[in-house]
């Protein structure tokens, strides 16, 4: 694997904090839609609230169907209109705006009904006779001058067809920044509108745009409070308010509206070019309008009111309560079916478009303004940019568990400051793209580290099946930082198993050497068990015999009693298998030769790890206590037992088992002598009173013979012989054997009981 591979669980992630800290600088719109779905859902868990006793002077002059049923289908005549608006201002309203176009004629005024009269018989005489009556629309502008502040309202298009410019009295100041940069952030660039008769327009106090640009999943969330208008007729782009920016100038009698820059912290010094970053606020008369860079307002809806409404017909008809438009700033616009201009907003999926100016008006009276602060494009970056980073740090350090904990907490964090910032201060944070994305980096970190893991786990399988136990591999799979490869010094327990007279066997095979290896793998596979049953680790197999260790690579407490507990069920296993061979034998009519082994069983420090060179290795083990066991298994057969102990491999076992010292030897290679000691029996055997009898007369046996009293040595020998099943007797044997040697050559004066081994 390529150092690059090897650290594709630092790479992947920071690809992707890079990908992600792109995309939320260079903004998309599909993840301008994501924040807008979760601003949406704030608005709708905290929505503005809305008292209609508190003195936000704000109603709305409802053509509803109960008005269309008192006055007639619409358009109502102007004198009807010129009617309402007389009774508002006469009740004490401060400005009245109309979300109505009045872009043509009264059709039913007298000088426009003749005109569809002329056809009939005697027309010449009617038209004489109403000649002298008043204009309709005429009146309707002498009461619009008469009753100022009253504000008409238009609809600005992208139609070029529609090429008359509405009329504005106003002006608009900037500071800051210069008119041609105010455009460049107004967008869209209306081409057209549709205007009042332009006998309106001059009589009224004021001309606003109830226009309203829709979010790219038509809802209403923004409203515009300035707009930008090129007629494509030679002449330069004009500015004009919104229909509640004109209601607050014309009911404050200014002249002027002061638009001023944003600071260098917006959002929109990244999605504009140049110095100035878009608008910060709109002053009109005492009045500071707070917007985005591109002139908008955030609108934070209460839904809807009805008592924000008004009928028309108790307007017209005299019975509305003059006390509701008192000092208010009054809209007058449509509910009623055909007439009604619905819009999508965030808490409702139809809404009158005149209630949207009016909650707008709403929110500029109580200067409550959600804003989307630059502060949050930072906030929201840094967020991505150290939690990812941190993740990334931490993943392989911490693991994937206090890595998600760490992680989970910071997003809730993001969550919670998110909502605090929402509802304490009106300001909004997206914290779903940033937890998103750290996500994203923490499952691309967590993935190629658990496929890594996994890998690493299935190559620790393979390699350490054949040769420990289950539950060992399995532990080594789940910590594999335990195995600690390049070597390390540790205190093992050594095993070695060879089985006696294997050329005798071998021979017997001559004709049939498949036969042979059938056999070592049969009598291999129990003893093997016997082994790996009790957590032993397999270092090799040299033809028949086996070399295995205890306490590496995992750590394996009281390692030497795992061993000597092998040990003894490997001669249990080697019975069981030598009556099946002897019952198979007996019915082929063939010969038998039983298998028997030694063992030799030693404790001490050695060095563990990957043994070899670059191109193979093998996990395995050196040290002298290496070399002790492996002599220790061949002078099983000298001392005519089956298992051979080391000296500190005895002395870890003898309250556990039945074990007897044999010598003191200096084994072939090595000139100084260890204390060796066999193990003929488990606990059950060594607790019973017939071995600790047998016990005791042995370490007599053994003190006379190295004492040099022969008699007494020769005579406990004659006593323990047949004593515990025999299981002894051939060591007893060999002793016999050296009193007589000696009797006959006497050892050197200052003979120390050592004795000198001559062969492996």
């Amino acid at each position: 694997m390529t150092w690059f591979g090897k650290k594709a669980h630092f790479w992947a992630p920071l690809l992707l904090l890079i990908g992600a800290l792109f995309v939320r600088a260079s903004e998309p719109n599909w993840l301008e839609g994501l924040q807008f779905a979760v601003f949406d859902e704030l608005m709708r868990a905290y929505p503005r609230d809305y008292n209609p006793d508190a003195d936000i002077p704000v109603r709305i002059i409802d053509i509803d169907e109960d008005s269309l049923a008192a006055q007639g289908q619409w358009p109502w005549s102007r004198l009807t209109i010129a009617q309402m608006v007389l009774n508002l201002r006469q009740a004490g309203a401060a400005v009245v705006a109309f979300d109505i176009v009045f872009s043509e004629p009264d059709r039913i005024s007298p000088p426009n009904a003749v005109k569809e009269w002329s056809v009939l018989e005697g027309a010449d005489d009617l038209m004489e006779r109403i000649k002298n009556l008043p204009d309709f629309d005429a009146a309707f502008a002498q009461y619009l001058e008469a009753l100022n502040p009253v504000v008409l309202g238009f609809v600005l298009s992208q139609d070029e067809r529609l090429p008359r410019t509405p009329d504005f009295d106003g002006t608009f100041a900037t500071k800051g920044l210069n008119a041609g940069d105010v455009r460049r952030f107004l967008k869209p660039v209306y081409t057209g509108a549709v205007t009042n008769l332009p006998i309106f327009e001059k009589a009224a106090s004021g001309n606003g745009s109830f226009s309203m640009r829709l979010e790219q999943d038509g809802l209403v969330r923004r409203v515009p409070v300035i707009f930008q208008l090129d007629p494509k007729n030679g002449s330069d782009t004009l500015l004009y308010p919104s229909l509640v920016a004109e209601a607050f100038r014309t009911v404050q009698g200014v002249k002027t509206m002061i638009v001023r820059a944003a600071g260098t912290d917006s959002t929109a010094s990244l999605l504009e070019q140049g110095n100035v970053n878009g608008l910060a606020n709109i002053q009109i008369g005492a009045k500071t309008i707070p917007t985005d860079p591109f002139g908008r307002i955030w609108l934070h809806s209460t839904g809807h009111r009805q008592e924000r409404f008004i009928s028309a017909k108790s307007v017209l008809d005299g019975t509305f309560d003059p006390t509701l438009v008192q000092g208010a700033i009054v809209f007058v616009g449509a509910t009623a079916a055909g007439l009604l201009d619905l819009r999508a907003t965030a808490l409702a999926s139809q809404y009158p478009g005149v209630e949207i100016h009016a909650e707008i008006a709403e929110q500029v009276i109580s200067d409550h303004f959600l804003e989307r602060p630059g502060t949050a494009f930072y906030f929201e970056l840094g967020f991505i940019l150290i939690l990812g980073l941190l993740l990334i740090i931490a993943m392989p350090r911490l693991g994937a568990a206090k890595s998600a904990l760490f992680g989970g907490i910071c997003v809730m964090g993001a969550f919670g400051f998110a909502w605090m910032m929402f509802t304490q201060h009106l300001q909004l944070f997206d914290p779903v793209f940033p937890s998103g994305a750290t996500l994203a980096i923490y499952l691309a970190g967590t993935v190629i580290l658990f496929v890594r893991e996994e890998s690493q786990r299935r190559q620790i399988r393979g390699a350490f099946a054949h040769y420990l136990s289950p539950d060992l591999v399995q532990q080594l799979a789940e910590q594999p930082e335990r195995l600690k490869l390049g070597g390390e010094t540790k205190t093992l327990t050594f095993l070695f198993c060879d089985v006696r007279g294997f050329t005798t066997i071998s021979e017997s095979f001559k004709g049939n050497p498949q036969g042979l290896t059938l056999l070592i793998n049969r009598f291999l596979t129990p003893l093997t068990d016997c082994i790996l049953d009790r957590r032993g680790t397999i270092d090799k197999y040299m033809g028949d015999c086996i070399m295995a260790f205890w306490n590496a690579p995992l750590d394996v407490p009281n390692h030497p009693k795992d061993a000597c507990e092998s040990a003894l069920s490997m001669f249990e296993a080697l019975e069981a298998l030598n009556k099946e061979r002897e019952a198979e034998a007996q019915a082929a009519g063939d010969p038998f030769l039983p298998l028997n082994i030694g063992i030799g069983v030693n404790t001490g420090d050695c060095v563990v790890g990957n043994m070899g060179s670059d191109q193979r290795f093998d996990y395995s083990v050196l040290g002298d206590a290496v070399n002790l066991a492996s002599r220790l298994e061949g002078q099983s057969k000298s001392y005519g037992v089956g298992i051979v102990l080391g000296t500190d491999t005895w002395h870890a076992v003898a309250d556990d088992f039945a074990t007897l010292e044999l010598d003191r030897i200096a084994v072939k290679g090595k000139s100084e002598a260890v204390t060796i000691a066999t193990c003929i029996g488990r606990s059950d055997l060594r607790q019973s009173q017939e071995f600790l009898d047998h016990a005791r007369h042995h370490e007599t046996l053994l003190s006379a013979f190295r004492a040099q009293e022969w008699d007494q040595a020769e005579s406990l020998l004659k006593a323990l012989t047949g004593k515990l099943s025999g299981q002894m007797d051939g060591f007893y044997a060999i002793y016999q054997e050296r009193i007589d040697e000696y009797r006959q050559n006497p050892p050197p004066a200052n003979w120390d009981g050592v004795y000198i081994a001559t062969s492996k």
